[in-house]
Parts: C-alpha cells; sequence; structure tokens
C-alpha cells in the first residue's frame, strides 16, 4: 500500500509499504478515508523535534472505515465509520488515572510513535477510535482531533457570558476556536492575523471582526468595551507579548499554539491587572463532543478547507504550507471511500 513516510527533517517519502496484519488483541484496523496536515506536521518536518522512529508514517488527524478487528474489541463493529483520537497515551500513569491523558507522563502522538494515517491503512489500539454521523464527508470527519482541541482551548478560558474574544493567530485552531465560540458563546468577536485575507475569511463566517494587535483599534471595534479574553494560536512570542499588553484586568489568555524561543515577561503586569494565563495541551475528553458537532459545522468547515485528491500530494503541500502559500485553514487529503 502507499504511505507517506518522515525519515528526517525536510525528509518526507511516498513510498510502497506492506499493509498491516491482522490486528492485535486490542487493536483495529481502519481504511483511512481522509487525513489533514496539521502544523504540528509541519514543526517536525521543518525541525525533526519530536522525530521518535525512523522512518514513521505521518499523520495524525484523520477518519476511516474499520475493516479489521482484533481480539477483545467489542465497542467497535467491521464497517464502522471512525475518527481516530491522536493521543497514544499509557493509561497508567498517575495524570491517566487522573483523567488527564493529555498530559500523559510517557505521552506520544500518532504518527511519532506509532505509524499515522497518512496511508491506505493504519492500525490503532481500539481505545483511539470513535464512530461518527455516517452522513459526514469524510473531510469533515477528518477534523474531529483539531475541532477537539479547540474545543478543549475554549472550555480552558471559560469566558463569561457577554465578554468579547479576541482570537491571535486564524490558522486551523484559531479558526475552529472561533467558529467554536461563534456558536457556543454570546460576546463579540475579534481576529487577529497577519495573513489579512485569511482573517477576512474566518471573520465573515464566524460573525466577528478583523482589528490589529492594537488597543484603541479594538476598543473601537468594541464601542468601547473592555477586552479581557484573548487566544492565541499562533505560539508567537511577539504576538502573546502584544496580547497581554491588549488586554484590560480581570480576564484571561489562553496558549494554544507551538512556541519557538521565549517570552520576556514582566510578572507583575499579570498579577496587578489580574490576567491568567492558561495554557492548553491537546484535549481531554473532548473529542466525543468535537464530533457530535461536526453535523453543525459541516458547511463553515468545508468553506476552512481545501481538498487534495491523492497521497502523492502531501510533500508538496508540506513545503507549500511551510511558506505560507495558502489562505484555506486546513489541507485535507481524500484517501479512500
Amino acid at each position: 500500500m502507499k504511505a507517506v513516510r518522515l525519515y528526517d527533517a525536510l525528509d518526507l517519502r511516498v513510498e510502497e509499504v506492506d499493509r498491516p496484519r491482522s490486528p492485535p488483541a486490542g487493536y483495529v484496523t481502519i481504511d483511512v478515508r481522509a487525513a489533514g496536515i496539521c502544523g504540528s506536521d509541519l514543526h517536525n518536518y521543518r525541525t525533526g523535534q519530536w522525530i521518535s522512529r525512523r522512518p514513521s508514517t505521518a499523520g495524525h488527524e484523520f477518519c476511516g472505515r474499520v475493516s479489521a478487528i482484533g481480539k477483545g474489541v467489542e465497542d467497535l463493529a467491521i464497517g464502522d465509520l471512525v475518527a481516530a483520537d491522536s493521543r497514544f497515551y499509557c493509561g497508567q500513569c498517575e495524570a491517566c488515572r487522573s483523567g488527564r491523558t493529555n498530559i500523559c507522563e510517557h505521552l506520544g502522538f500518532v504518527g511519532e510513535v506509532c505509524d499515522g494515517g497518512f496511508a491506505e491503512q493504519v492500525e490503532l489500539p481500539a481505545r483511539l477510535v470513535f464512530k461518527h454521523e455516517p452522513s459526514l464527508d469524510p473531510a469533515v470527519a477528518a477534523m474531529a482531533e483539531p475541532l477537539a482541541v479547540a474545543l478543549h482551548a475554549v472550555r480552558r478560558l471559560n469566558p463569561p457570558r457577554g465578554e468579547a474574544i479576541i482570537l491571535i493567530g486564524c490558522g486551523t485552531i484559531g479558526g475552529l476556536c472561533g467558529l467554536l465560540l461563534s456558536h457556543l458563546h454570546d460576546g463579540k468577536l475579534l481576529f487577529a492575523d497577519l495573513n489579512g485575507s485569511r482573517a477576512e475569511m474566518v471573520a465573515s463566517l464566524c460573525g466577528g471582526s478583523v482589528v490589529s494587535l492594537d488597543k484603541s483599534q479594538a476598543r473601537t471595534a468594541l464601542g468601547d468595551a473592555r477586552l479581557r479574553y484573548a487566544v492565541d494560536a499562533t505560539g508567537s512570542t511577539k504576538a502573546i507579548a502584544q496580547g497581554i499588553e491588549l488586554l484590560d484586568g480581570g480576564g484571561a489568555f489562553a496558549l494554544v499554539g507551538i512556541s519557538h524561543g521565549k517570552l520576556d515577561l514582566d510578572p507583575n503586569v499579570l498579577v496587578e491587572r489580574e490576567i491568567s494565563l492558561i495554557g492548553c495541551h491537546a484535549f481531554e475528553s473532548e473529542l466525543a463532543d468535537a464530533i457530535a458537532l461536526l453535523p453543525k459545522l459541516q458547511s463553515s468547515l468545508l468553506q476552512f478547507s481545501e481538498v487534495l485528491n491523492s497521497l502523492d500530494d502531501i510533500p508538496g503541500a508540506y513545503r507549500r504550507l511551510s511558506d505560507g502559500r495558502t489562505n484555506k485553514l486546513k489541507t485535507i487529503i481524500r484517501i479512500a471511500d
């Protein structure tokens, strides 16, 4: 079968590999229908930071159809349409036993510690497989995992009713946070991104306004109302610092982007203005809830996405996305149906 495998930084190859054999106890085989390219995939490709197996089939955002079942699997059947959990957690450490599998002491991710979804078939533990509504377009079902990341960030931010929120970064997670907030929250939404056309697209779909990271401009957009809540999905230390300066006191700032470098921060700013910085890592139990939201969000998610039709397109898409040459939020590859 065909698979896209990462050997090292900047070394991504489309190859023929053996299909998975009969799945072991507790595992299932999935015929992959569609898979998405994530910002963390691009980061790993550029830097090799998380390469723990060489080579490894990449891809952790995907959906498919169950085609084989190992012993002991009771909640899945051959033919079930499913989305995958990206978190390969141990289930035994103190964090896992407390329900915080997203901060497992031995946490790895599908596509890194085991082969992922940029292939015609993949084998996964059944605990990482969730059924979805059969009517979903595969390109939408493949977005269950990033939607769960966004839902976790929104829940961690936990803005009170009516509060305005600024979303910094209109890539996949920032855009999905905005989309969720447009359905789940009643406050005004502001969007900031260096890519103006992408920010305008996201703001239009989410019913928000585009601003720069400027306090007077944000105040004008809000009719002089206070801005206390923010989400950073860029990981840019400069954008985070600007966002902190933008906020009025008494709110919170959720960080969900992958950062490079360190933040030069005066903690007195947080103390005196009582601003909470909230780290958001992957997701906890939000995947099932995200899957349940997909039918309602399907139209917008398709507008957010570009869809490619072959695994052969992935290396070129990695290079293009790494260079910032897209105005869409998500690139999805249709693999089989």
